[in-house]
């Protein structure tokens, strides 16, 4: 019940790597058309799973997480920065993913400011299509800044 969920991380981690390979850093924060970068859908990726984890765990979201969000399209780290700082946030979800009990699959969970209702389940499904999602995004977003440049 839980694999398909660390399949994505896995398929997110392949995909992103093969797209972004030989990106400059111009490339990586180029807003072709006034499009968001590639390095938000980077920032997104990593700071979405770390949000979501954390509602998954019932925690409130710290100060360094609601900073992140706020900042996620201010360009300037490097494509490696944004790269390592993706595959910490889909490592540590993994590692509280592993340690679900599949009898907690149905457990109520709240999500954000306004406690909107979800499951384990719900948030689990929930965390693999939002990175999906990005993914998608930062590939189209790598493709045109490179065609572009």
């Amino acid at each position: 019940m839980l694999a398909p969920v660390l399949y994505a991380f896995q398929q997110a981690r392949e995909d992103l790597a093969r797209h972004t390979a030989g990106l400059t850093a111009d490339e990586v924060w180029a807003r072709p058309h006034g499009l968001a970068p590639l390095g938000f859908h980077l920032r997104h990726i990593a700071g979405s799973v770390d949000r979501l984890t954390a509602y998954l765990e019932e925690r409130p979201l710290d100060a360094a997480q609601i900073a992140a969000l706020a900042a996620e399209m201010e360009p300037g780290a490097s494509l490696q920065e944004l790269l390592a700082d993706v595959d910490r946030a889909l490592r540590r979800a993994e590692e509280t993913i592993r340690a679900i009990d599949p009898a907690t699959l149905a457990e109520p969970r709240w999500v954000g400011r306004k406690r909107l209702p979800a499951t384990v389940m719900g948030l689990l499904v929930h965390i693999a299509e939002h990175t999906q999602r990005h993914l998608g995004q930062a590939i189209g977003a790598a493709q045109l800044a490179r065609a572009c440049a």
